[in-house]
């Protein structure tokens, strides 16, 4: 696995998704389409590189996610994106990935992450909203359409991520 390129194209994501997305999203759906797209580059790293640097990937960025764009605590995304991404890491290392198990793995991740901060959110009576509410007019959304983009990123991801690997009869290029 890349971890450079991974770190960069999680910056770049991190950008896209706070100045494109807002102009990409219409005004009448921005408080119910918030896609996360540095969570879905880290279920990418827990599918192609383990459940440790998608730990450390979902942490870092959940925690810089928290300080650029959601502003009443500091701590629900890297919480969420860490232990989510560790959850995945470790599911992928036992079943392997698929692009089933990875479709799997976005929408059940993305339900989760926000359910982590809904939760977060009510624990520290951030919100008053129910659940229900919550996940119909947020969540569900939300995960749809990270699923989407993640299955749009699937193929060129897996191809830049994934380091090539030579078969047992040719030599280095060294």
């Amino acid at each position: 696995m890349r971890m450079n390129w991974v770190v960069l194209g999680a910056i770049i994501l991190l950008i896209v998704e706070n100045s494109v997305m807002p102009w990409i999203v219409p005004p009448g759906w921005s408080e119910r389409l918030l896609p996360h797209l540095c969570f879905i580059m880290t279920l990418f790293v827990a599918g192609f590189g383990g459940r440790h640097p998608a730990f450390l990937c979902g942490l870092g960025f959940g925690l810089l996610q928290d300080l650029l764009s959601y502003g009443h605590l500091i701590g629900p995304y890297g919480f969420g994106m860490g232990l989510i991404g560790y959850l995945a890491g470790l599911a992928s290392e036992r079943k392997g990935m698929t692009i089933g198990f990875f479709i799997w793995i976005v929408l059940v991740g993305g339900v989760l992450l926000d359910t982590v901060v809904y939760s977060i959110y009510k624990l520290f009576g951030l919100t008053d909203l129910q659940y229900a509410y919550v996940f119909y007019w947020q969540v569900a959304p939300t995960a749809l359409l990270q699923l989407l983009i993640a299955l749009l990123m699937y193929v060129p991801v897996r191809k830049f991520l994934v380091k090539p690997s030579l078969s047992s009869g040719e030599e280095s290029p060294e």
